[in-house]
C-alpha cells in the first residue's frame, strides 16, 4: 500500500493523522460522490482537493484557500522529493 499523505496549510500531515484524514475523505465520498466542499467543511476547512504528487496521491487542505471543483487530480513532480 502507498502511503497516503496530507498537505495541511502546506504542512504534512504526521502519518497517522492522515491516514486517519484520507478514511474519512474516501467514506465521505462514497456517500457524497464529487463533494470536495462538504468534505472540507464537515472538517472545519475552506477547501480540500487531490493531487498526483511524484505518482503518489496527496490530499491538499486548506483553512483558506478556496474550494476547486471536483476534476481529475492534476500531476506534480518535486524533482526528486516525496512528501510525507
Amino acid at each position: 500500500m502507498s502511503f497516503l499523505s496530507v498537505v495541511l496549510d502546506g504542512k504534512a500531515m504526521p502519518a497517522e493523522e492522515g491516514i486517519a484524514f484520507w478514511k474519512r475523505f474516501s467514506a465521505w465520498m462514497e456517500e457524497h460522490p464529487g463533494d470536495l466542499g462538504g468534505f472540507a467543511k464537515s472538517e472545519g476547512l475552506a477547501s480540500v482537493h487531490p493531487e498526483m504528487v511524484d505518482g503518489a496521491p496527496v490530499l491538499v487542505a486548506s483553512h483558506t484557500a478556496a474550494q476547486k471543483g471536483y476534476t481529475t487530480a492534476p500531476k506534480r513532480e518535486t524533482k526528486g522529493k516525496r512528501r510525507n
